[in-house]
């Protein structure tokens, strides 16, 4: 993790220059960094935590900021009518949340550097949010929706089934390459314009825009079942790459 030195002067930051410290120390993108995530989300996430440092938020209270929006924007999705105004209720909520979840982290390297709490919290408010919000889906589809078949409700589950996997892969691929002493995936590869962009349809930014379809169910679906389809497609390829990679630290370890 970058870690950005704590400011000694006298004379108290402008918002303007803990920005600029901030852009100035920016982690590395992750190889294959959807561009929602590079391009908006982590710079809505900078101007969040320069505003959450100056007034003195720790990361671990930005970090309840954004499940309090994000779960906020789920139960909207469960309680609102099927409207184009609940749409965007939806989306903007989460939106923020996503915001503030990329916000915390960088509050933690203003601060000096982040704390295994606030990660295992950053970690488990996200698992959550991941599983609750296609189970939601499940619940709007299963109330709401006029479905051409019921087995169609098993789009969402299976969303949830992948967006879990995934993301449990990803943190343990991280987890076992520095264990092993090997670049992760913030070390690793080149994230590229033309490589964010494909990997679009896996961005949770990109997965909230959805939710703007809300009040055109049919429609809302449709997307909806795409970025499934993209999601899963995605993982099984990716699986057999993360698969290689351990295989690989295997061998290193048995040459070592």
């Amino acid at each position: 993790m970058t870690r950005i030195t704590a400011d000694t002067r006298s004379i108290p930051e402008s918002y303007a220059d803990i920005v600029a410290r901030l852009a100035g120390a920016q982690k590395k993108r992750a190889a294959g960094a959807p561009a929602y995530s590079i391009y908006v989300n982590r710079k809505a996430g900078r101007y969040l935590a320069a505003g959450a440092y100056k007034v003195g938020l720790t990361p671990n209270l930005v970090t309840a900021i954004s499940a309090v929006f994000t779960f906020s924007g789920i139960a909207m999705l469960l309680l609102l009518p099927l409207e184009w105004w609940s749409g965007v209720a939806v989306w903007l909520a989460l939106a923020i949340g996503y915001a503030f979840d990329s916000a915390d982290g960088q509050v933690a390297r203003l601060r000096g550097g982040g704390s295994a709490s606030g990660e295992w919290l950053d970690h488990v408010v996200d698992a959550t949010k991941i599983s609750t919000l296609h189970l939601a889906v499940l619940i709007t589809a299963y109330r709401g929706f006029d479905l051409p078949t019921p087995e169609m409700l098993l789009i969402p589950i299976g969303y949830c089934i992948v967006g879990a996997v995934s993301f449990f892969a990803m943190i343990l691929n991280d987890q076992l390459k520095q264990a092993y002493g090997y670049p992760t995936s913030t070390a690793e590869g080149k994230s590229t314009p033309l490589r964010s962009l494909l990997v679009i349809p896996t961005d949770y930014g990109f997965l909230c825009m959805v939710f703007l379809l809300l009040g055109a169910p049919y429609l809302f679906f449709a997307a909806y079942t795409l970025m499934f389809v993209a999601n899963a497609g995605h993982l099984l390829l990716a699986s057999i790459k993360w698969f290689r990679d351990m295989t690989r630290l295997d061998a290193a370890r048995v040459d070592a």
